[in-house]
């Protein structure tokens, strides 16, 4: 078994997709209409990059009830929820900020590597964490 979706409520799905992966660079790995809704899914990384395509995705969803509309940005209680890796912290760092994330501190060095709590657009916490190297 593995993890294959987890779900991030958005605002809109091109607001999701504008983020992910116009600003993130991430694959877009569905957008499919399905009349009253769409099936938008998002993957870290690209089938043809040293890392590949990530086997976990994000299926974004849009608020389609005031219970969803009030988790938009903290559906997992303003704690960090999600935890992104990469092999260039910095690197990935700027294009977070660039596409609209806002780190909430300083990067530390923790002895499992370099890691910084960010916010998405919306407002839900992450990591953005380099493991340090053997």
């Amino acid at each position: 078994m593995h993890l294959s979706l987890v779900t991030l409520i958005v605002p809109s799905y091109d607001e999701g997709i504008r983020f992910f992966v116009d600003g993130l660079g991430w694959t877009l790995t569905a957008d499919e209409d399905q009349g009253r809704k769409r099936w938008v899914t998002v993957a870290p990384g690209a089938p043809s990059s040293d890392l590949g395509l990530s086997q976990t995705q994000i299926l974004l969803a849009v608020a389609t009830s005031p219970t969803q509309e009030s988790a938009l940005g903290r559906q997992t209680g303003d704690r960090v929820g999600f935890f992104l890796q990469t092999d260039c912290f910095d690197r990935d760092a700027d294009r977070i900020t660039t596409a609209g994330g806002t780190f909430i501190e300083t990067p530390r060095h923790e002895p499992y590597g370099k890691v910084a709590q960010w916010r998405d657009p919306w407002g839900n916490l992450w990591d953005l964490i380099e493991p340090a190297r053997a």
